[in-house]
């Protein structure tokens, strides 16, 4: 595969970046953490006024994380030993007034072990005037960091990213996978792609064409991808974003292909957006994505947007002059189609090898504590203990140690009578559910010394129940609160 540069340019960048420190640590001790938090609000004062003095370091982060035009002989010196025209010619950098200023972004990347990376990519749409390239290769991003805080760490065999852009979601899989094999329609993306390989000195299989199409016929353990999930009625417009597939029929088509490009126990996550038509539940739409293909799958949803506030937003980030009738004529297809909003969120499907998959999908809008994947892992892990648990009953179960009970009481003239219970967990997923008295009593004393059912007898006695009613009632409670992990199994608290 082609790459922006030569191999030995390639190499003479490498030792740039390493002779200058030109890492995530070096960076923040170079300026700072005031700096460094206010970069992240866009407040660059505290980096320019560290960096003042130029040298290499200072000079590259003026340049590739500040946006500024640096002199040439003081860029020449910080990309040293790589000759400026190279850095020109491959569009590294480029001549602005009297001086030279980025033409790509450089950016350093920490994967999930804490490893830096250099990643190659164009400048954003706040970096560079003007509307993006059709074929603009996306950097670090928000969905970027998202779906890499989502996926499974298990180290694995062979890797597969779709889409992948610049490169950021294999060069994660490149901490836990044997190898690595990335596909996407741009070839441009893909030439991006082998640059950034090749400057951390990593080795990938890289593919041009749609989607699943280049690895036909072949599985693996896992498969990642950041598609141009943008719902809309089938543009081709910008590669990035708009796969040429009308509403949310891109993300549809790589749910069904799990069957067949997955190992067995392998596993596919990817983001996607996803229509809510008028008159149906979008659980159902979305989840139907997997009917048929036996896979267990976990699809959850963490944003919403209405549809004035998703079509401005697409509209706007390619930074293109603001165009009432394209957002008129998107909004009515909108209408057409009966979309009452847009879903955003994580879809994870596991080729599990079961007669009966689970299929789940559901709200998960609340703030969780990072990183999303270790929950993910942790979901599917409880899935499989109740697939092999048909009587959870008979099972001894602990109480979450991040369990919070919170009672709501009305005071009725005499006394507090309490009328609402929730049980709500202060870590992982944070998720909440309202009680009744049994469940909460069975919660309560849940600490693995008998099983659910001997705790049953007693609670039987103490609320008047027949014991075969109260388990018949508590063994679908019991199995959703295993699932939400507000119980355990003992042993494994």
């Amino acid at each position: 595969m082609d790459q922006l540069l030569e191999p030995d340019d390639i190499a003479r960048l490498r030792e740039a970046l390493a002779t200058a420190g030109y890492t995530s640590r070096e960076i923040a001790a170079r300026i700072g953490p005031a700096a460094v938090e206010s970069v992240r609000r866009g407040d660059f004062r505290g980096m320019l006024r560290a960096t003042a003095e130029r040298d290499r370091l200072a000079t590259l982060i003026r340049l590739f994380l500040a946006g500024q035009t640096e002199p040439a002989e003081t860029v020449a010196a910080a990309l040293a030993p790589l000759p400026v025209a190279a850095a020109v010619s491959a569009g590294l950098v480029e001549s602005y007034g009297d001086g030279l200023h980025a033409g790509l972004d450089l950016d350093v990347y920490t994967d999930h072990r804490g490893t830096d990376f250099w990643v190659l990519s164009d400048l954003d749409a706040d970096a560079r005037p003007g509307p993006l390239r059709t074929d603009h290769v996306l950097g670090v991003g928000n969905a970027a960091t998202t779906l890499a805080a989502a996926t499974l760490r298990d180290p694995v065999g062979t890797a597969l990213d779709i889409g992948t852009g610049c490169g950021v979601q294999a060069l994660e899989l490149s901490g836990h996978a044997t190898a690595v094999t990335a596909t996407d329609l741009s070839d441009r993306a893909l030439r991006f792609a082998a640059t950034t390989a090749a400057l951390n000195g990593l080795s990938w299989e890289l593919l041009a064409g749609d989607l699943v199409a280049p690895v036909g016929g072949r599985r693996f353990d896992l498969v990642v991808s950041n598609p141009p999930f943008v719902v809309g009625p089938g543009s081709t417009r910008y590669t990035y974003r708009d796969s040429g597939r009308a509403g949310d029929a891109v993300c549809a088509e790589l749910a069904a292909a799990a069957p067949t490009l997955l190992t067995e126990g392998g596993t596919l996550q990817f983001l996607a957006n996803w229509a809510h038509v008028s008159g149906e539940d979008w659980r159902d739409r979305v989840a139907g994505w997997v009917a048929g293909t036996g896979c267990d799958a976990w699809i959850v949803q963490r944003e919403l947007s209405d549809p004035v506030d998703y079509v401005n937003l697409w509209l706007r980030d390619a930074s293109e002059p603001f165009d009432p009738a394209r957002a008129q004529a998107w909004l009515d297809w909108f209408d057409a189609q009966k979309i009452e909003a847009v879903g955003f969120g994580v879809v994870t499907v596991r080729r599990a090898g079961r007669a009966d998959p689970v299929v789940r999908a559901e709200d998960l809008r609340q703030g969780v504590e990072p990183p999303l994947g270790a929950h993910v892992g942790a979901w599917f892990a409880r899935q499989d203990w109740l697939a092999a648990t048909p009587d959870p009953l008979a099972a001894r179960l602990v109480r979450a140690p991040d369990v919070r009970l919170t009672q709501e009481a009305d005071h009725d003239g005499d006394d507090w009578a309490v009328d609402r219970q929730v049980l709500s967990q202060t870590h992982g997923l944070r998720w909440s559910e309202e009680v009744d008295p049994v469940a909460l009593a069975l919660v309560a004393g849940a600490d693995g010394s008998v099983t659910v059912r001997q705790q049953l007898t007693v609670l039987a006695a103490a609320f008047d129940t027949p014991e075969p009613v109260l388990a018949a009632m508590a063994t679908p409670v019991v199995r959703h609160l295993v699932e939400r992990g507000f119980l355990l199994p003992a042993g494994e608290r």
